[in-house]
């Protein structure tokens, strides 16, 4: 059967492109930066270009002799005022982009540290059961098994829990072989919403009948200090999966996207006014 024969280590999936944009600064620091892997310079090239066209079509069209009769729009009345009003509304917007940006990178730094965390916790929880396996000769041959199905379940685990947090377009991560395994079972587990849960309580199964064969040789006490950490692992994975399941608020989101088209627009026609030159006024 599949059980009696020992089964074989290999990787089941092809290596995945990495999620993280990995860079180099150099040797002075500065070439990354003329990146274009990544980059947010494409995106805001995107949005300033218009804004710069249509500043500088405003300014022609202020300037032509046909429009004389509103060269009142350009005086320094409505450019003091303007400014001043267009200063502190900037203000503002910079403040709700800078407090947005500081809860970004705080949400972000947090689910890596959670992500870190969990990979710690269930890897102590898997190697305090590899020391604690048998050491009797007669019990190898059950070690060998309970060990080979461990490791599979936990890298099965720990690949669903990266599944069940990530918002790559593939969610497909390298785990061990499960040939193993009875089909059913995983057949079963591909309909499941709960999946990490489920091979959670596998995990804990196994341990448990490993304890009472005998394949696990450690007093209750200290055992209790592997459920222990794989329940912290699971408790670890829902904190980091509130990350996608609560995202920014959407009345501050709302706000802040208006905000800036509406700023897009008053930056246009402003410097379409306040400057002397098509130039400086797209520049």
């Amino acid at each position: 059967s599949a059980r009696d024969r020992a089964p074989i280590f290999h990787v089941c999936l092809p290596p995945t492109r990495p999620a993280m944009i990995q860079y180099r600064q150099g040797k002075w620091g500065f070439r990354f930066a003329f990146s274009l892997k990544g980059s947010v310079f494409p995106k805001a090239l995107a949005l300033a270009v218009p804004c710069a066209l249509t500043s500088t079509v405003l300014h022609y069209i202020f300037s032509i002799k046909a429009f004389e009769k509103l060269a009142h729009v350009a005086d320094p009345g409505i450019g003091q005022t303007g400014a001043s009003v267009f200063g502190g509304f900037s203000f503002i917007l910079g403040f709700l982009i800078v407090f947005r940006s500081q809860q970004a990178y705080s949400r972000w730094w947090e689910g890596c540290t959670l992500l870190q965390q969990l990979r710690g916790e269930w890897w102590n929880a898997f190697s305090c059961c590899m020391a604690f396996c048998s050491t009797a000769q007669e019990k190898q041959q059950e070690v060998v098994h309970f060990r080979h199905r461990l490791v599979r379940l936990i890298s099965m685990l720990h690949g669903a829990g990266l599944s069940q947090v990530s918002e790559m377009g593939s969610n497909s991560f390298e785990f061990i072989d499960l040939d193993a395994f009875d089909p059913k079972s995983l057949a079963a587990l591909e309909t499941c919403d709960y999946k990490c849960e489920v091979i959670l309580l596998w995990v804990q199964r196994l341990i448990v009948e490993a304890h009472e064969a005998n394949v696990l040789k450690v007093a209750p006490p200290i055992l209790s200090r592997v459920y222990n950490q794989l329940g912290n692992g699971i408790v670890l994975l829902n904190n980091a999966e509130k990350l996608n399941d609560f995202p920014v608020p959407f009345p501050i989101a709302q706000v802040i996207t208006f905000m800036l088209a509406l700023h897009w627009m008053l930056t246009a026609f402003v410097l379409s006014t306040a400057c002397d030159t098509g130039f400086w006024a797209a520049f």
